[in-house]
């Protein structure tokens, strides 16, 4: 069948050797997707397809190379119909690269919970201690609040009310919007506050929350760093963004409404907020096959 394909794709295409060798290549790899999922080239459907371009957007591969592939499959696919070896071709009205809207990447629980919980001070320098605290208060702002870095940043003294549970946020276009803190990063806030802050500080002043020795604001390229540090035990790469849309993508998985994610992440548009309903069809189905007494084969 293969064989078959490739003189197909040589002959009656005429398409070059190198362009082959790449189809052959992302053949491979839809085909070591599907058998993940116990399915075969042969029974794949449109979903199959859906899920694989999906997966690769939400591995950070660029749409150049995703269209490639889906170009491959199209291919594919149509010789297996011209060859009667299938009835349906499951790539028809699969939308191009460029319509897609990319998953965001979010952290497992477990991830998170790694994250926050493992903040020890990385050396015996007098202030290491303090800018452990200081690092897990803000990846507690972090998920509580899906904030983005330029935000977390930003934040002022003034702006934090540990008293009534929130921070006062400015994002883009200088919107302003409460976020809720919950419990946990209240208690490191306080902690942060009373002793961390203070030691970081020094003799200096200044009007932001979080900041670094002597008193000096913190970058975007600082904050990216220790939030790459904290998740390096666990063998990932975490970044800002992905507390962000782990925050978002846990509340959905406990039923939050997307009108409430709209507000926490300040999206303008819920247009934005509705990519992270494939989370709540997602959980929709798991929790429909596990329950519903007909939703099982007999």
């Amino acid at each position: 069948m293969l064989f078959g394909f490739l003189d197909y794709l040589k002959v009656e295409k005429g398409l070059a050797p190198l362009t082959v060798a790449a189809y052959t290549t992302d053949l491979g790899q839809f085909a070591d997707f599907l058998e993940k999922h116990k399915r075969s080239l042969l029974n794949a459907r449109r979903s199959d397809i859906s899920s694989f371009i999906q997966e690769l957007f939400s591995n950070s591969v660029d749409g150049r190379s995703v269209g490639r592939k889906l170009s491959a499959l199209r291919h594919f696919y149509r010789y297996l119909l011209l060859d009667h070896l299938i009835k349906h071709d499951p790539t028809l009205n699969i939308d191009s690269p460029k319509q897609w809207k990319v998953l965001p990447k979010s952290l497992a629980r477990d991830e998170v919970e790694s994250m926050l919980g493992h903040q020890e001070p990385t050396s015996n320098h007098k202030l290491a201690g303090a800018i452990a605290v200081r690092n897990r208060a803000m990846l507690e702002v972090f998920y509580a609040g899906a904030l983005r870095v330029s935000e977390i940043i930003a934040i002022k003294l003034e702006d934090l009310k540990i008293d009534l549970g929130y921070v006062l946020v400015r994002g883009k276009g200088d919107k302003e919007r409460i976020v809720p803190l919950g419990k946990s990063a209240q208690d490191v806030l306080v902690e942060y506050m009373k002793h961390s802050r203070l030691a970081l500080i020094g003799q200096k002043t200044s009007p932001l929350l979080f900041i670094g020795r002597g008193g000096r604001k913190l970058t975007r390229q600082r904050v990216w760093q220790m939030v790459r540090a904290s998740s390096s035990g666990m063998g990932r790469n975490a970044s800002p963004h992905m507390l962000r849309h782990s925050c978002a993508t846990h509340m959905v998985e406990n039923g939050a409404d997307l009108r409430t994610i709209q507000t926490i992440l300040g999206h303008a548009d819920i247009g934005t907020t509705q990519v992270y309903t494939h989370v709540a069809l997602d959980r929709l189905k798991t929790v429909f096959q596990k329950h519903h007494p007909r939703a099982k084969g007999r």
